[in-house]
């Protein structure tokens, strides 16, 4: 099983560390965009942070950020689960996992980066701000570049596995699964209810998304169909609903009335 997250936007700096060393994360297939990427990104913040800012989005009061990823090479840097935070990261809580769910998110866990393509929990990155929907100048929309790029480092992630998708929409565009691997493609929508009525909320979307896999850790069963999943999810107390395959996969819905 592989699970797939979206990476926040928020993110804890390492206070010290080694610098960046690309060639010692995961998915070395990947090297080549995430240089592209990295000088894209760190040439533009070192030449003007007011023109970096305004391309990447980020509020003038916060040129701080700018500064971070002029610096994203030398900066220190710590594993990506001490890295990532926001409402998914502090649902799933990598810190007070047992050990052997830990473990397994070794090999199950993987982020889709805007900056790294791909980042398993143990690589060691930087703090860094590039938002999914960002374009860069000479290199354009990292998303088309993504697009390209992942498919080899997913697929051999992947193994004969289950794809556990949790993405959101943004990173969801960096690569779709292809047909072919639809009958082992879960997607996750979290739901709402309240008084009959469902709805997708931001924060218990997140939250929700964040203590099942965390809830999948530590339990350890490895589903191998979207309907396998399916019966762990409910065995593990949440109620979930089994959508038609599709060629994309098929989509569970998970339905939640408090948070």
């Amino acid at each position: 099983m592989l699970i797939l997250l979206p990476p926040s936007e928020g993110k804890t700096a390492a206070r010290r560390g080694k610098p960046l060393d690309l060639a010692a994360l995961g998915s070395p297939v990947l090297t080549p965009a995430r240089e592209r990427v990295l000088d894209a990104l760190v040439t533009l913040c070192e030449a003007d942070p007011d023109v970096a800012a305004s391309t990447l989005g980020v509020p003038k009061t916060q040129l701080e950020l700018v500064a971070l990823n002029a610096a994203v090479r030398e900066a220190p840097t710590a594993r990506a689960d001490q890295v990532y935070s926001g409402v998914v990261y502090d649902a799933l809580d990598f810190a007070t996992l047992s050990s052997a769910a830990r473990r397994r998110a070794t090999s199950r866990v993987a982020v889709i980066s805007s900056l790294f393509g791909l980042v398993r929990p143990g690589d060691r990155i930087p703090a860094y701000r590039l938002s999914g929907d960002a374009s860069l100048p000479d290199l354009g929309g990292v998303a088309a570049l993504w697009r390209d790029a992942l498919g080899p480092a997913v697929t051999d992630a992947l193994g004969k596995g289950l794809l556990v998708d949790l993405r959101s929409g943004m990173y969801a565009a960096f690569w779709r699964p292809p047909v072919d691997l639809a009958r082992r493609v879960a997607t996750v929508r979290v739901l709402h209810e309240v008084d009959g009525t469902r709805k997708v909320v931001s924060h218990f979307n997140k939250a929700t998304k964040g203590r099942i896999v965390r809830a999948l850790l530590e339990d350890g069963r490895d589903p191998r169909t979207p309907a396998a999943l399916a019966d762990v999810v409910r065995d593990l107390g949440w109620t979930v609903e089994v959508g038609d395959p599709t060629p994309q996969g098929t989509q569970l819905d998970v339905v939640v009335t408090d948070l």
